[in-house]
This record gives structure tokens, sequence and C-alpha cells, in this order.
């Protein structure tokens, strides 16, 4: 070890010009590299995901897994640049989640899952629906408005009184 340290001294010293623009070049690239790099308050290190929520009221879960996740389950296994299939089925519940390869955009998993969910036939009765993409905070908090007013009200009750401006919110009828 003594040895091969004192063989790098020794050619730094003789090659003096070579080494010094060596570390020029690499002080450059360092600087560069630095400027460059993108700096985010919540960065997004989670996969990519597509999450396919299905209710199917008033059914066991035997029969919302064999009926309705199954299904779903062998159809988006088709998906290119997928990594994993996960399920879980409750009582009138089945939620399906698609993980993707790092750098697949979200408007292309959600794109290839409501493309993979138009073949899918699956029993009457049932509501499949994707969910939207969240950031890199996550889903932070679901909540239903239920009312017999009218959606545009509902909408506009929404908007003004519970969410107020500080955070958007979709409203769905129901």
């Amino acid at each position: 070890m003594h040895k091969f340290i004192k063989n790098i001294i020794g050619f730094s010293l003789k090659n003096h010009i070579l080494i010094l623009f060596l570390t020029t070049i690499l002080f450059i690239a360092g600087i560069v590299s630095y400027v460059h790099t993108p700096i985010e308050a919540y960065p997004d290190v989670t996969n990519t995901r597509v999450r396919i929520i299905t209710q199917w009221p008033g059914r066991s879960a035997e029969e919302v897994e064999k009926f309705v996740t199954l299904p779903i389950m062998r159809v988006v296994n088709t998906i290119p640049r997928k990594t994993d299939v996960r399920s879980t089925s409750l009582f009138g519940l089945s939620v399906v989640t698609v993980l993707f390869d790092d750098g697949v955009d979200d408007f292309f998993a959600q794109q290839y899952a409501s493309n993979r969910m138009q073949d899918l036939d699956l029993p009457e009765g049932t509501d499949p629906s994707i969910e939207q993409p969240s950031g890199a905070t996550g889903e932070i908090y679901r909540y239903v408005l239920k009312s017999d007013l009218p959606i545009r009200e509902v909408a506009a009750i929404n908007e003004w009184v519970v969410s107020g401006n500080c955070c958007r919110f979709r409203v769905l009828p129901v």
C-alpha cells in the first residue's frame, strides 16, 4: 500500500500539468452539476402508481375477489412497464394497485389503465374508477358531500365554504 501511494505521488509530480488540467475539468464539472441540480421542497420519491377502486355494495369479500378483483388484475397485468400488481378485497370494495417502473409518466400509467378497463366485463352494479394521481405529500383527506341540492350548488358550497381558497377539491355526484 505504501509503495502504491508513493507511485501516485511520483506520477503526479512528474505530470503536474496533466494533473492540473484534470483538476480544473473536475472543478468545472462540479460547478455545472451544482448549478443544474434541481431542488424541490417536497421531492416525489414514490413510484408511479394507478389505483383502481371498485365498489360492489352488499357483496362479501369472497365474491368481490372472485368476480371483480381477479378480472381486473388479469386485465391490468398486460400493461407495459409495470413492476407489480397488488390487491385488497373487502366487503363491497375492491382496490387494485398497479406499480410502474421509475420514469413512467403519471399520464402514461393512467391512460393505459383506463384503456385496459374498457375491455373489462364486470358484474352489474359495480362502479370501477381510477384514482387521481396524488403528489409528493400524498392524499391527505378524502370526504363526501351529500345533499338533495343540485350538483352545481353542492360544488359551490364545496368551493366557497368547505375548502376556501387554499385547496383544490373535486365534487363527484353520489
